[in-house]
């Protein structure tokens, strides 16, 4: 089923007062949830794509290490999985309803973890 969020988004963390992304792609219809990063070299500073409808993701494919932030229904982080490397076979999260994918050391940075709320805004293209 698509998502009815639209990118790109402005990602915030209430909770620690954070911006852990400036422009959030939404992965919304079924290729580009199944692709997510994987087309992509690299994600900048500031750069995100939330994954909806899904309480896991693998690294399968994938050319660099990412931040997953594991979050339910209500946008409150359930998991925090910091610096995913290539290739690890699958990552879950128990609750979690989305993924936020970041470019690694963003959860550091940030200081999430698990219980902070996070807000999104629609960023204008």
């Amino acid at each position: 089923m698509p998502s009815t969020i639209r990118g790109p988004l402005l990602v915030r963390n209430r909770t620690r007062g954070s911006v852990l992304a400036t422009r959030c792609d939404v992965a919304n219809n079924p290729l580009t949830q199944g692709l997510g990063l994987i087309p992509r070299g690299r994600l900048h500073d500031g750069e995100g794509l939330l994954i909806p409808s899904t309480s896991s993701i693998t690294m399968f494919f994938m050319r660099f290490a990412i931040d997953a932030i594991f979050i339910d229904r209500d946008w409150r982080v359930v998991r925090v999985a910091g610096g995913l490397r290539p290739w690890v076979p699958a990552v879950f999260a128990r609750g979690a309803h989305s993924v936020i994918e970041l470019p690694a050391g963003t959860a550091d940075r940030t200081r999430t973890q698990a219980g902070d709320e996070l807000i999104q805004e629609p960023v204008s293209r």
